[in-house]
């Protein structure tokens, strides 16, 4: 997190991670159609031949809120291909928040085990911990056949600390829920660390749901918590990883 007091603006990094072809570029893309023209910055996108991002994705996104104070979230994706791993490491560097975006077809499990852990090990090499690190886990390609079914995604959520979402993020489906559910955590995290809703007399609820209604979207951030299949919307203390 960066905070430009002068400016009166605060810069959060969210990182969208996740094997190949898993939907993270998708996710950054359906993010972008839903902001209004006044939030959205530009997104840059670098591709191989195979259309498969080679480094990262970048979207920055810009939120005047109550208090005179501005969020500027910078979105970034990973490339999941393994020969890659040292970009991966490069770009989850000073992360805020990190959105785990899983593959839901059954034959990309050991896949999506083997990326979480690369995401485990990158974050040690950053000297932070998992357990620190506010996550959430998007379960993306809903729509496909031989998926894993929705009660072994319940089940799944059960078992961890991450909400899980289920999305199809072609067609925009469960898209701002994980992203939401994503910046609730990393604000929850750096406000109990810094204390910034105090400092700069925000209402996070209120800010939020500002957030949520410059996405186009008319629902709440409650209800979009209250689809989550399991997991823990507690705040941990980010500054034991760091």
């Amino acid at each position: 997190m960066q905070i430009d007091f002068n400016a009166r603006e605060i810069t959060v990094k969210l990182v969208y991670y996740g094997p190949a072809l898993s939907g993270k570029t998708t996710n950054l893309q359906a993010l972008h159609n839903l902001a209004d023209s006044t939030s959205r910055g530009r997104l840059m996108t670098l591709e191989t031949r195979d259309d498969r991002t080679l480094f990262f994705d970048f979207l920055p996104l810009r939120f005047k809120g109550e208090g005179d104070l501005a969020l500027r979230l910078k979105l970034f994706t990973v490339p999941g291909q393994v020969i890659h791993a040292s970009t991966r490491r490069l770009v989850l560097q000073g992360a805020d928040g990190v959105a785990f975006i899983a593959d839901s077809q059954i034959s990309e499990t050991q896949n999506n085990a083997m990326a979480f852990l690369d995401l485990k090990e990158n974050l040690k090499a950053h000297g932070r911990q998992m357990r620190d690190v506010p996550c959430v886990i998007q379960f993306n390609k809903r729509d496909l056949p031989n998926t894993r079914t929705h009660e072994e995604l319940v089940t799944l959520a059960a078992k961890g600390r991450e909400p899980v979402f289920a999305a199809v993020a072609t067609q925009g489906v469960g898209v701002l829920e994980t992203f939401m559910a994503l910046l609730h955590l990393t604000w929850s995290s750096l406000d109990g660390t810094h204390g910034l809703g105090k400092k700069f007399r925000i209402d996070p609820n209120a800010f939020l749901n500002h957030v949520i209604e410059r996405m186009g979207a008319t629902t709440t951030l409650d209800k979009i918590l209250g689809v989550s299949l399991g997991g823990s919307f507690a705040v941990r203390n980010t500054e034991a990883g760091r």
